[in-house]
C-alpha cells in the first residue's frame, strides 16, 4: 500500500468519523486504488470463473465500511486491515452462496502441500479454509489475524506488524506457526 498518503488518509478518516461528510468525499479517491488492489489480490486466489468481480467487491466493502458507524478508525493501516477483513467476509459469503445445494455445490476436500496456504482456491476450499481460520482464531486470535492480513489482504510483514502492534519477527513466527497449524487442520478434515 502506498504510504505517501498515510497522513492525509488518517486525517480524513478522523474528520469523517467526527461528522465531516465532505471528508468522506475527499477520502474515496485516496483509498480507491488500494481497495481495488486488495480486491484483485483476494480474487486472484480464487478459482478461475468466479462471478465476483473486483469492482463489486470494492463497492460492497466500501458500503460496509461507510456503514460501520461504531468503528473509530485509528489510522490508515487500521482502515485497510478492517477493509481486508470485510473483503474476506464478502468472499466467504459469496462462496457459501455458490456452494449451496440448490446451486450444485458439494464439499470437496483440499490439501495444503508442504504446509503452504494454496494460491488459487475454489469456493469449497475457501469455505474449508474459513472454518479452519475460525478454529485458529479460537486458539490464537493474533495468529489468525496475521493470516487474514497476509493471505486475504496481501499485506507485508511490516504492514501487519504496524496494524497488530507487534514486531516483524513476531509476525514471521505467527505466520510460520499458522501455516503449519492450518495445514494440519485441513489435512485432519480430509481424514474424517
Amino acid at each position: 500500500m502506498d504510504d505517501s498518503n498515510q497522513a492525509p488518509v488518517t486525517d480524513l478518516l478522523h474528520a469523517w468519523r467526527s461528522g465531516d461528510r465532505a471528508a468522506l468525499d475527499r477520502l474515496l479517491p485516496l483509498i480507491h486504488q488500494d481497495l481495488r488492489r486488495l480486491a484483485r489480490q483476494r480474487l486472484q486466489s480464487l478459482a478461475p470463473g468466479t462471478s465476483l468481480q473486483a469492482t463489486a467487491l470494492v463497492n460492497e466493502a466500501y458500503i460496509r465500511l461507510v456503514n460501520a458507524v461504531e468503528v473509530d478508525f485509528q489510522d490508515r493501516a487500521h482502515f485497510f486491515a478492517l477493509a481486508a477483513t470485510i473483503m474476506r467476509q464478502i468472499v466467504v459469503e459469496h462462496a457459501r452462496a455458490r456452494s449451496r445445494d440448490k446451486r450444485g455445490g458439494a464439499w470437496r476436500r483440499i490439501d495444503l502441500p508442504d504446509a503452504e496456504i494454496p494460491g488459487p482456491v475454489n469456493d469449497d476450499s475457501l469455505l474449508a479454509l474459513d472454518q479452519a481460520m475460525d478454529r485458529l482464531a479460537a486458539v490464537d486470535s493474533r495468529k489468525a489475524r496475521v493470516v487474514e492480513l497476509r493471505f486475504f489482504a496481501g499485506m507485508t510483514n511490516g504492514e501487519i506488524a504496524e496494524v497488530a502492534g507487534v514486531s516483524i519477527d513476531t509476525v514471521k513466527r505467527d505466520w510460520a506457526f499458522a501455516k503449519l497449524w492450518l495445514a494440519r487442520e485441513l489435512r485432519s478434515n480430509l481424514a474424517t
